[in-house]
C-alpha cells in the first residue's frame, strides 16, 4: 500500500482508486477501506506486485510468480511464506487503515469544536446587534449599553450561573454599539433601496426644524406603493442645512437624496409639506423646482401638492379672535406652575378640598391637543382656582374670572376646543389614507354649519359648557358668527385637497360613483367593475388596498394606476413632526455632541418598521474591529 497525494486529475489507473469505497482480497481475507480523504489530500492506493516470468515453468499465484518445478515441500514452504507476507500486509495495512480513521475522527472533532465557537461567536455578535438595535429604538444613549450588560451579568448569575460567561461576552461597549448602529441603518436603507425598486408611484413628506444646536434639519420621509398595492412608509433621510435655508437649498438636497436612491422623478406622485415659504413659494420654492423638474422627465405628470391637514386645521383656530381669552388662563396656568412652592401648595390646597383634579396642565404651542385639555382643567377647576388666588391675595391680578362676560367666551372656547380636539385626534397617526382624513374634514366643516344654526336657534345642546351660563342668550348672535368664521376658513384652506376630492371619493367608493362624472380614461373600466357580483363582494369583505391588488390589470390598468397614486399620497407630515420630537430627546443639551450622521441612523431605527437581518449583520460585524 502506498499513501500519494490526491489529484482530481488523477489518471485513469489511480481513479478507481479515488471510489469513496473500495473492496480489496488478499489471502483468505476481504477487506473494504473508505477511499475519500479528500479533506486529508491523500488518497489510499494499493498496488499488486508483477513480475514478468522467467519462462512457462512458473506460474502466477496470489499476485507472485511460483516455480513450478520444485517439489511439493519447496512448494508448500512458498506458499505459506506468501501466506504470512500476504497476513502480515493485510495486518499493516488494518492498521493504517485504523490509524487513518483515528486520524479524520480527530480532525472531525476539531471542525467541530471550531464550528461551535464560531456559533457561538455569531451569536453573541447577533445578540450584541438586536440589543443596540433596541437602545437607538427607544432613543437610549448608546454608553447605556455596559450598564444593560451589567445587568444581565448580575441576572445571569441569579438565574443561570451556567450561562454567565456567554452574557460576558456580550460586546455593547459604547464605541461598539455605535459601531453596530451604523450597520444597522446600512443594512436598512439597503432595504429600503430593494423596495424602492418596485415601486409603481412614491410621495414625500417633508418638514424642517432646528436641533438644540440651532442647525435646522430637512427630514424628508417616502411613502411608496407597489404593483401589488404593497405600501411602504419608511424614514427616507435627514438633511442638515448648515447655512441658508432657501427654496433652491431645499431642493439641492432633496434632489441629491433621490438621486442616491436612483428614484426616478416620473414616478413622484405627492409632496406634503408645513406650508413654509421656502417650501412652498410659487416662483422659486422648493415645490415649483420639483414640479419643473417631473415635467421635464414627463410632460403628463402632475405632482399633487398638499399642505399638511393636521397644520391646517390647527392654523384655523386663529379665526375664532379668542386671544382675550387664551393669554389670561395660560398666565394663569404660569402663574400656578412657574415656582415650585406655589404650585405645591396649589395641589395640596385641590387635596383639601376634595377637588376632581389634582393639578393644572402646562400649555404647550408645539402640543396640537394641549391647548384644549389646559382649558377643560382650568374650566373644571375655576372655583378651586379662585379661592386659591383669595387665599394668596392674589385676585386682583386675574379679575376675569369674576366677569360673566369673560366666562361666558371661556365656556365658549372650552366646547369648540373640544369639537377641534376630536378632528385633530381623528386626522392623526400614521399610514391614514387622505380620502379618510379629508372624510373627516368634511365632517367637520358640516357640524360647523349645524353648531351654527343651533345655536342661532338658541340650542346648546352639542356646546354643553357653554349652556351654564346666562349670558349665553345675549351672544349667541357672535358665536353663531365665528363658528361661520372657522368654516369658511376651513373651507379656504383645504381648498387644495378639495380640488382632488372626486379622485378620492373614486378610489375610496368606487361602488357608488357616476360614471359619466368619472375621469374618460375609467369610465368603462367603472361600468364593468359595478357590474360585476365578484367584484362587489370582495369589496365589502377586503381592505381597500387588498381590494385593488384583486382586480384584473389587464381589465382594470386605469382604476388600478388610479387607485396606486391616491392611496400613496401623504395627508400631513405627521410622522416628520413625531420624528422631531424623537430627535429632540436624543440631541438634548446633555447629548449636543451627537453627530448628524449618528443622528440620521438613530432616527431612521427608531422610526422604521423594517426588520434588520441580524444573521448577515452578525457575520459582518465579526469582521469589525470594533472596541469591546
Amino acid at each position: 500500500m502506498a499513501l500519494v497525494p490526491y489529484e482530481e486529475t488523477a489518471g485513469m489507473g489511480l481513479q478507481k482508486f479515488h471510489k469513496p469505497l473500495a473492496t480489496f482480497s488478499f489471502a483468505n481475507h476481504t477487506i473494504q477501506i473508505r477511499q475519500d480523504w479528500r479533506p486529508l489530500a491523500v488518497a489510499a492506493v494499493v498496488w499488486d506486485t508483477n513480475y514478468k516470468p522467467l519462462n512457462e515453468n512458473y506460474k502466477k499465484l496470489n499476485g507472485k510468480y511460483i516455480n513450478m518445478t520444485k517439489n511439493q515441500e519447496e512448494m508448500k514452504d512458498d506458499i505459506a511464506e506468501i501466506k504470512n507476507t500476504m497476513e502480515g500486509f493485510y495486518n499493516r495495512l488494518e492498521k493504517a487503515v485504523d490509524q487513518i480513521s483515528k486520524l479524520e475522527d480527530n480532525i472531525e472533532k476539531h471542525q467541530g469544536e471550531q464550528q461551535l465557537q464560531t456559533a457561538i461567536q455569531e451569536t453573541t455578535t447577533k445578540a450584541s446587534f438586536m440589543l443596540s438595535f433596541k437602545l437607538a429604538k427607544a432613543s437610549k444613549p448608546l454608553s447605556e449599553g455596559e450598564f444593560l450588560k451589567e445587568c444581565m451579568i448580575e441576572t445571569a448569575g441569579l438565574l443561570c450561573p451556567e450561562s454567565k460567561g456567554k452574557f460576558e461576552k456580550l460586546s455593547l461597549s459604547r464605541r461598539t454599539a455605535t459601531c453596530r448602529v451604523e450597520l444597522i441603518d446600512e443594512d436598512l436603507a439597503n432595504k429600503l433601496n430593494s423596495k424602492a425598486e418596485f415601486f409603481k408611484f412614491y410621495s414625500l413628506a417633508l418638514d424642517e426644524s432646528n436641533d438644540v444646536k440651532d442647525t435646522a434639519q430637512l427630514l424628508i420621509f417616502i411613502r411608496g406603493i407597489s404593483d401589488n398595492f404593497e405600501i411602504t412608509e419608511e424614514f427616507l433621510a435627514m438633511e442638515p442645512l448648515k447655512g441658508k435655508t432657501r427654496g433652491e437649498d431645499l431642493y439641492d438636497r432633496v434632489s441629491t437624496v433621490i438621486k442616491k436612491m436612483k428614484l426616478p422623478w416620473s414616478k413622484l406622485a405627492n409632496v406634503t409639506t408645513d406650508g413654509s415659504p421656502n417650501l412652498t413659494g410659487k416662483n422659486v420654492g422648493l415645490l415649483k423646482r420639483i414640479q419643473d423638474k417631473v415635467k421635464e422627465e414627463n410632460p403628463n405628470q402632475d405632482v399633487i401638492f398638499l399642505h399638511c391637514i393636521i397644520h391646517q386645521e390647527s392654523l384655523c383656530k386663529s379665526i375664532l379672535q379668542l386671544n382675550h381669552v387664551v393669554s389670561p388662563v395660560v398666565k394663569l396656568v404660569n402663574f400656578i406652575r412657574a415656582k415650585g412652592l406655589q404650585h405645591r401648595q396649589f395641589i395640596k390646597f385641590l387635596e383639601e378640598t376634595d377637588a376632581d383634579h389634582h393639578d393644572l396642565l402646562y400649555h404647550s404651542r408645539v402640543r396640537w391637543l394641549s391647548l384644549g385639555k389646559v382649558f377643560q382643567r382650568v374650566w373644571e377647576l375655576k372655583e378651586e382656582i379662585g379661592a386659591f388666588l383669595k387665599l394668596k391675595g392674589k385676585s386682583d391680578e386675574f379679575t376675569e374670572l369674576s366677569d360673566k362676560n369673560w366666562l361666558c367666551d371661556f365656556a365658549f372656547a372650552v366646547d369648540i376646543f373640544s369639537h377641534l380636539n376630536e378632528l385633530n385626534v381623528k386626522v392623526q397617526g400614521k399610514d391614514q389614507y387622505v380620502h379618510d382624513m379629508y372624510t373627516n374634514v368634511k365632517a367637520f366643516k358640516s357640524k360647523l354649519i349645524f353648531f351654527s344654526r343651533q345655536i342661532s336657534d338658541k340650542v346648546f345642546t352639542h356646546f354643553a359648557t357653554l349652556a351654564t351660563q346666562k349670558e349665553t342668550i345675549q351672544n349667541v348672535k357672535k358665536y353663531s358668527k365665528s363658528l361661520d368664521d372657522l368654516h369658511a376658513e376651513f373651507c379656504r384652506r383645504f381648498s387644495g385637497v378639495e380640488k382632488i376630492d372626486q379622485s378620492l371619493q373614486l378610489v375610496a367608493c368606487p361602488l357608488s360613483q357616476n360614471p359619466e362624472t368619472a375621469p374618460e380614461e375609467v369610465q368603462l373600466e367603472l361600468i364593468d367593475l359595478q357590474s360585476d357580483f365578484v367584484l362587489k363582494e370582495k369589496f365589502s369583505s377586503l381592505e381597500l388596498r387588498d381590494f385593488y391588488a384583486s382586480l384584473n390589470e389587464a381589465t382594470f390598468p386605469n382604476i388600478r394606476k388610479m387607485a396606486q397614486k391616491i392611496l400613496v399620497l401623504f395627508g400631513s407630515t405627521y410622522v416628520c413632526e413625531q420624528t422631531f420630537s424623537v430627535m429632540n430627546i436624543n440631541k438634548a443639551p446633555h447629548r449636543s455632541s451627537l453627530t448628524d450622521e449618528h443622528l440620521r441612523s438613530i432616527l431612521r431605527i427608531a422610526t422604521t418598521k423594517l426588520t434588520p437581518g441580524f444573521d448577515a449583520l452578525a457575520k459582518k460585524g465579526d469582521q469589525q474591529h470594533c472596541s469591546h
